[in-house]
């Protein structure tokens, strides 16, 4: 599957994508301090699904009717992050034929999973 980690994304998650077979592409390396609206046409652009910790992304998709091509917000506290890349990996599994088009938010305990306003 393809990704976007917008700079926000703690970079384990991106290690443990990439160690489970998937395309994911970090803004913190490629193009720094871009901002928000163009790292969302960017996954567009790119048909990734953006994985974020900034909420304005929710923004964006909901109150913007930005379009996008999936988002995953990740919403962990820091006594629960040792447990974020396994959980990613987990999750990405298990929704990948659901993940395109929806806005997923990522707790230790739960999974919510809408669909994009925007299409």
């Amino acid at each position: 599957m393809f990704f976007l980690a917008d700079e926000s994304c703690d970079f384990a998650v991106v290690r443990a994508l990439r160690d489970a077979g998937h395309d994911v592409v970090a803004i913190a390396e490629t193009a720094p301090q871009m901002v928000d609206s163009d790292v969302i046409a960017l996954a567009v652009r790119e048909n990734r699904v953006l994985l974020t910790e900034d909420k304005d992304f929710g923004q964006l998709v909901y109150a913007g009717l930005h379009p996008s091509s999936g988002v995953i917000l990740i919403r962990f506290p820091q006594n629960a992050r040792w447990a974020l890349p396994g959980l990613i990996r987990e999750t990405v599994q298990k929704l990948e034929d659901r993940l395109r088009g929806s806005f997923v938010v990522l707790k230790p305990n739960q999974i919510r999973i809408g669909r994009n306003p925007a299409g």
